[in-house]
Parts: structure tokens; sequence; C-alpha cells
């Protein structure tokens, strides 16, 4: 199957020649469904696929429940599975995995559906759902990130498949990140060289075959269609958030502080049972998006620079999120230093122009034009590009939007760094204890 659009082609008409390879090659299939309007969207290409070709076949769904979300993204994936019960295979998951959480300088995670906090869950635990006893697999130092790839082999064993595919709603338009899956991704480590999928393990692999649609193309989609969608959505555009801005992701990630406070018109009763549940929800619901939470043009303070300010930030934090910063910290100089960041020729010229040492290297590893700066971190920098060049004030912005995991720096959630993180966390617990 080719990688390339031929011309003339649609997003649509190219989707179901993928769902059609996908469905003829894999005897086992299911979708990762957050109840959004991407997942939302691809679990409704494959229920038409299947009803429109008349497949004797089920597929299967996979549901992460966080506990604190919307009540109409609760509606939405409830009705979703009781209008299609006939072919879905539903797992709809309710484990106290650790989740990131940027609400609290405190708390670095937070765990959904947690028995020790069970007087104050924001919502009871839905009927027939599958619990931390119905998982092997699971134990209490998992994140929600690492349970997502221990289930699909554990779906594979359990439906003894000859090969199964985990089919992911993501999409190159929504972030840096997403794009790195798709065009970053080892041509050795993909189904039949396919770009848009990724092998996770031996016959089991994770596709994307909406990567290529365009925000436009999801609401197009839903109106021709007329498919059901989240009603959250409806009530984020009267509330003027930008489409692009629109997530139904847990509302404690550094991605949804800025409309953290909107649960409050939207779901009042929702958001009175978050105030509970989370070190710093109140907080961030009111200065969420201001200077605050460093969101805006933070100020330097008199007297300091942004290293000094950075260091004085950290002596405030609990140990183990200093230590967690900090090495943060020890991997971006490092990286820098010695391996160098891509850069684009206008940005090098402008650090030429600005007097500053650095070493550009000719060539990379990288599908890129760009090319590996080495540089040591600045101060400072007035220019464009400033989220692209190491700066001890984008550190002090990641500390003041409580951003542990550093994406504001540039750090992806890639397997090392994931690894390299919660052995960081244990270190300095074990510490502590």
């Amino acid at each position: 199957m080719n990688n390339k659009r031929p011309k003339g082609e649609n997003v649509y008409q190219l989707v179901q020649k993928r769902l059609k390879f996908l469905f003829n090659e894999f005897d086992n299939i299911y979708v990762s469904f957050s109840g959004g309007k991407d997942s939302g969207v691809l679990l409704n290409l494959c229920i038409q696929y299947i009803r429109e070709h008349n497949l004797n076949r089920k597929i299967g769904v996979f549901h992460m429940d966080y506990e604190a979300q919307y009540q109409m993204t609760t509606e939405y994936v409830e009705q979703t599975f009781r209008e299609n019960q006939d072919i879905l295979d539903i797992y709809h998951v309710c484990v106290p995995f650790k989740v990131v959480t940027c609400a609290s300088m405190f708390q670095t995670y937070w765990r959904p559906w947690d028995e020790s906090m069970h007087a104050h869950w924001v919502r009871p635990l839905p009927k027939n759902c599958y619990k931390k006893e119905d998982f092997p697999f699971y134990n209490e130092e998992m994140w929600d990130y690492t349970f997502q790839t221990s289930f699909a082999s554990w779906y594979h064993k359990k439906h003894d498949a000859v090969r199964t595919c985990c089919l992911v709603g993501i999409r190159t338009q929504e972030s840096l990140d997403r794009w790195r899956t798709i065009h970053g991704n080892n041509r050795l480590n993909s189904y039949h060289n396919l770009k848009w999928t990724r092998r996770l393990g031996y016959d089991l692999y994770n596709a994307y075959p909406i990567y290529d649609w365009t925000t436009e193309d999801i609401w197009t989609a839903y109106a021709r269609f007329k498919w059901p969608f989240n009603q959250m959505y409806e009530l984020y555009y009267k509330a003027g958030v930008p489409l692009d801005r629109q997530r139904v992701a847990s509302p404690f990630l550094s991605t949804a502080q800025e409309t953290l406070k909107l649960y409050k018109a939207i779901d009042p009763n929702t958001w009175g049972r978050m105030l509970g549940r989370v070190n710093g929800v109140n907080f961030t619901g009111i200065y969420g998006g201001t200077r605050a939470m460093g969101w805006q043009n933070i100020k330097l303070p008199e007297g300091y620079t942004w290293k000094e300010y950075m260091y004085f930030l950290l002596d405030t934090l609990p140990e183990e999120t200093r230590q967690s910063y900090l090495e943060k910290l020890r991997v971006s100089r490092e990286f820098w230093k010695y391996k160098g960041g891509c850069l684009d020729l206008s940005t090098i010229r402008k650090l030429t122009d600005l007097g500053i040492k650095f070493y550009v290297q000719k060539k990379t590893n990288y599908k890129t034009d760009k090319l590996p700066v080495q540089m040591d971190y600045l101060d400072d920098i007035d220019i464009a590009e400033f989220k692209e060049i190491p700066t001890y004030k984008r550190m002090c912005i990641c500390i003041l939007k409580n951003d542990h995991v550093c994406k504001y720096m540039g750090f992806a959630l890639t397997k090392k760094e994931k690894l390299r993180r919660d052995r960081v966390m244990q270190k300095y617990k074990n510490i502590i204890k």
C-alpha cells in the first residue's frame, strides 16, 4: 500500500482504503476512544465500515476513564456504547494508574478511581467497567501511558490473535509531537513500510488512519454523516474557545489549564467535586492562562538573572519536584552542548548577528532541512524563535506553569524519557522514605 496521496483523492477516500487494508490484514482490531472529536470520528468510521460492508466481526473499544471529566463526555461515551453494542467489544477501564497533573506544585501526579479517595470521587464508578483486578499486569507504579502499552499486549493474548492493531485518532495538525509520531517513525518499526503505523510488539501494532485530517475535516464528517458527537464542543464553541484548543483530555494537564475554569460555568456539579479531588484545582481554575501561571509575559524580578530566578523558584518546591526539574535541566543542557538542537538557517543567522557562540554541524540524522546547533544555555533571548532556543527563562516558565514534564522546553514523552522519569522519581521517593 502506497504512503503517498494519489491525486484527486480526499481524506475520506483515503481513510476508506486504509480501513480496508487494516480489516484485511488484522484479525484483531480495537480503537482507543477518549470521547473526543478525533477518536470519535475514527470509531464512527470503523462502525460505518463494518456495517456498510456487512463484516461478520466485532471491533474492540478501549476507553480509559479518567473519573474527572465533563458529564457530557460521559453521556457521549455511554451513548456510543449503547447504540453500537452489537458490534463493539467494550473495555471501559477505570484503573488508578498515575496521571500527570499541572494543577499543583506539590502533586506531580494523581490517581483516578483511587480507593483511598473513594469518598471524594468526582462521580460513581460506571457499571460493567474493568477495574485493576481485571488486569494482571497492573501495578501501582504504572502511569496511564504505560498502562495503554501493556493493555495492547494483554488484549492481543486474550483474543489469541494472529495480528492485533490498535487504531489511534491522532492528527499531525494537532502538535509537533504527533507530527513526529508519523513522520519521524522508523520504517523498520512500521507495518508493510507504512508511515502511519508503528510496531508495539510481535504481531502487535498501532495505526493512525486519520493522521492527515484537519480539524475542518473532522467537523465536516460529523455534519455530513450526522454522527452524534460530544456536546461539550458546542459549549466550548459558544464560550469562545478556539477550535484547536478544544480538548477532552484530563483537565489537570498543562494543555487544559487555560480552560479548566470553564468547568465552573459548563458543568458546576463536576467542578464542585473536582475542588476536593486534586490539590491546586481552584487556583488553576482562577489563574490558568494568566501571568500567575506563567502563560503570559512574565517579568524578571529586579536584581535577578533568569538563571538566579530559576534557582529561587526551585528552592520553593518540594525536594522531589525540585530534583525532577533539575534532572530535566541536566538532560537539556547536555543535549544542546554535545548533540545540538536543530535550527533553520534564518535562526542561525540571528544567533550570529547577536554574537552568540555556537557550533553548527554539517548534517543530521533527523529527516529535516534544519541543522544541529551546539550551544550553552542562555539567560534569555529576544527573537521570534524564543521557544526554540535553550534559555533559563523557558525553564522558569515551566516551573511557573507546573509543567512537570517540561513540554515547554521541548521534552516529548518518548519511551526512553518515560523510563528515565520513572527511575528518577522512584530514586528520590526512596531517599525521602
